[in-house]
């Protein structure tokens, strides 16, 4: 069953060969991936699972799973493939889990993410995954997205209009980095809305250094799952398809478009594990990253770009050990810098998910997925997600029928 897993095509190096592969440009793009998956998308699990009601120390334990066990998938596969395969979490997984909390428990969405990385273990381990990436209507699945993720670019504009003092800066100066991508290369757009948005925290003083306490290294809490079939129901396919289509299918291409042969069933079998691993401390499933690995394959000779995974996997578990001090900062900082970097993250992948949905095929079905998600109404326990996707597939059938052939 596992015969048709890529093995590696390249010799494994060693680890001299490894710094002699590394250099400055390497470090530079490799530290970058790592701060822009450091800053923005934990703000979205602050966002997701504060509003879910978890605890500080439940936070810590998630920030601590994505970002340590995630890592270390980083380094092993970057080492083994000599490819840049940066893995982290799944982003519109996360936002989707946010829903879930209103009507299920933590334990409950625990078991969902242990079922899916088994769903995606079994996927990548016989070789149906391709199959079924392909039989998933992305145009529908990005309507389902786009209606979840709607709600961070409703948050970023109240954050505008509640305390435009912290807002304000922020969305000015990714407004001006993203208008000029000279300057927007040398500084990401995300930075330059954190750093400032950590100046005017602490120019207004909005923020009390005691917060913070001791520098302390992670202790995750271990999480013991509830099997619930409304849970399984609402969030097992659509965390997998967020994972092997929404994400991983980003991440393939941006390795593809650099030139790699990145091994598709390997990945997913190491997303499938990754996730398993990561829901024993309350983690959303593991996938491939998109943004980081444009990031790390956006300069350098293309041999020597597995160099600069290893370097954002390295920091990658550094920064997960040291999960509880950032956790503790992040919590303490006013609510409209949270949710306005949040909401910054979102924009474009939210641009990204309507242009997918309404550009061609299954268009109609697309939108009734987005409506039926926005208005966030479950059914027998069931969170919207689930019905919005079974809607739009319904409706396509029905009314789309040339664009299913």
């Amino acid at each position: 069953m596992l015969s048709h897993i890529e093995r590696p095509t390249l010799p494994v190096p060693s680890w001299r060969q490894v710094w002699s592969d590394f250099g400055p440009a390497y470090a530079a793009n490799g530290f970058i991936g790592w701060v822009f998956s450091a800053t923005a998308p934990v703000a979205i699990i602050l966002s997701v699972g504060t509003r879910g009601g978890l605890s500080e120390a439940e936070l810590a334990s998630w920030i601590f799973g994505v970002f340590f066990i995630n890592g270390l998938i980083t380094i092993l596969f970057c080492w083994l493939y000599r490819q840049p395969l940066a893995f982290f979490w799944t982003i519109p997984g996360t936002v989707l889990v946010g829903p879930a909390l209103s009507h299920l428990s933590f334990a409950e969405v625990v078991g969902a993410f242990y079922t899916t990385g088994v769903l995606m273990l079994v996927l990548g381990a016989t070789g149906w995954v391709k199959r079924a990436m392909q039989a998933v209507p992305m145009p529908i699945v990005m309507g389902m997205v786009a209606g979840v993720f709607l709600r961070f670019g409703v948050d970023l504009v109240h954050s505008l209009h509640d305390d435009i003092a912290i807002a304000g800066p922020m969305v000015a100066i990714w407004l001006v980095l993203s208008a000029l991508p000279r300057l927007g290369r040398r500084l990401p757009p995300l930075l330059g809305a954190l750093l400032i948005g950590a100046a005017a925290i602490v120019a207004l003083g909005r923020f009390n250094i005691s917060d913070l306490g001791a520098i302390e290294l992670a202790r995750p809490v271990m999480h013991m799952p509830a099997w619930s079939l409304p849970a399984l129901i609402e969030l097992v396919v659509p965390l997998a398809i967020t994972v092997l289509v929404v994400q991983n299918g980003q991440g393939i291409a941006v390795l593809k478009s650099a030139g790699h042969v990145p091994p598709v069933d390997a990945i997913t079998v190491a997303c499938g594990v990754g996730a398993i691993a990561s829901a024993v401390v309350g983690s959303v499933s593991t996938c491939l990253t998109g943004p980081t690995n444009a990031i790390i394959t956006s300069s350098g000779t293309q041999t020597r770009h597995y160099t600069a995974g290893i370097f954002t996997g390295t920091l990658a578990v550094a920064f997960g050990l040291l999960a509880p001090a950032f956790t503790r900062l992040m919590l303490h900082a006013p609510k409209a810098f949270i949710m306005t970097l949040a909401g910054l993250a979102m924009l474009k992948i939210l641009q990204a998910a309507f242009v997918e949905s309404f550009r061609d095929r299954f268009s109609l079905g697309a939108l009734v997925a987005f409506l039926v998600t926005v208005a966030d109404l479950g059914v027998l326990n069931i969170g919207a997600a689930f019905w919005g996707l079974l809607a739009g597939f319904a409706v396509s059938w029905l009314l789309e029928r040339e664009d299913m052939a």
